[in-house]
Parts: C-alpha cells; sequence; structure tokens
C-alpha cells in the first residue's frame, strides 16, 4: 500500500513506520543474521533503531553525521558530530546492525559505513526504513553484503512523524486527509 501523498510529499504515520520496522526485523532474523549491537545514524534512524531494539533485543549505539543544513540542502561531504566513545572495544570483531531511516543519496550511509569498517567489526549490515528509487551519489563498500529497505519509496520527500510540529494535523495527513 502507497503512503499518503499531500502536496507531493509522503506522509507517515507511526503505525506503518512500526509494521514496516516489525517486517524488517522478520526478514533480518530469517537471514541468520544476528547483529551483537545496532548503531543509529542520528537523528533520522535513533527512532527506528529503537523499534528495531524491541524486536531484535539488541543494544544500540548512536552516532551523528551532519549530511543537510538547516534548509534541508546537501553539503559537499558529510561531517561526524558525535562518534562511538571506546569505539574499538565496543565495535572490534562484532556484527553491526548500521540502522538510519531513508536511503536518499546513500552519502551519509557511505562515511558512515567506512568509519565504522576502520574498527575492525566482524560484519557490518544496514537496514533502512526507506530507499529511494533513485540514482546514488554515494555507494555501499564492496564489505557489505547485507542491506535491509523496509520499504522501496519514489523520489519523494518523506514527512515522519517524529520531524511533526502538530502531531494530530500529521497523523490525519498520513490518512490521506487534508
Amino acid at each position: 500500500m502507497t503512503p499518503a501523498i499531500i502536496d507531493g510529499k509522503y506522509h507517515l504515520s507511526y503505525t506503518r513506520i512500526h509494521e514496516t520496522v516489525r517486517s524488517m526485523a522478520e526478514e533480518i532474523r530469517a537471514s541468520g543474521f544476528t547483529p551483537d549491537v545496532i548503531v543509529a545514524i542520528g537523528s533520522g534512524g535513533f527512532i527506528p533503531a529503537r523499534i528495531l531494539r524491541t524486536f531484535l533485543e539488541k543494544p544500540i549505539l548512536t552516532v551523528g553525521i551532519a549530511y543537510y543544513d538547516a534548509e534541508n540542502r546537501p553539503s559537499k561531504t558529510p561531517r561526524m558530530i558525535q562518534w562511538i566513545d571506546e569505539v574499538e572495544q565496543k565495535l572490534r570483531g562484532r556484527r553491526i546492525l548500521l540502522v538510519d531511516e531513508v536511503d536518499d543519496s546513500r552519502v551519509t550511509l557511505e562515511y558512515c559505513l567506512r568509519e565504522l569498517l576502520r574498527h575492525g567489526p566482524a560484519e557490518i549490515a544496514v537496514a533502512v526504513l526507506h530507499n529511494k528509487r533513485k540514482e546514488k551519489r554515494g555507494a555501499l563498500p564492496s564489505e557489505i553484503r547485507r542491506y535491509w529497505a523496509g520499504e522501496e519509496l519514489e523520489d519523494r520527500w518523506i514527512c515522519y512523524p517524529w520531524d511533526a510540529l502538530d502531531i494530530e494535523r500529521h497523523e490525519r495527513l498520513s490518512r490521506g486527509e487534508g
């Protein structure tokens, strides 16, 4: 079922997101991949990672990567805002599930994956709530063999409930009620 499109933007409810993450968690489990730790890319990956934790029962670490400015324009390159304390002992030899809300240009994912790979994990897999069907500027490093997207969407702006100033209006829009 296609999400509600109002003014050319997708509007997604918390219920839809929760169901999408639950389904993705089932796919991850069925694949045989068992992460030791979930790494959430902030700020968009925080809530999907927390919902995944409910189903996968693994601890969450967070990283902050900034790629867009205050007007939602992409920068030339992503920049690190927050990173994992004691990164070597938390990541070396471990299986990591990297989580973000959307795979748009793939630049942020690529940047974060390359940084994580420097710390010698056993394996890194990627889970995104939404993958936009479009040409990507970034690329997944060759070491990444597992990638899950909860939903494949056309290239439109996605309005997530955690970004809403008026959640009741957002929920109406997510039901297609203008």
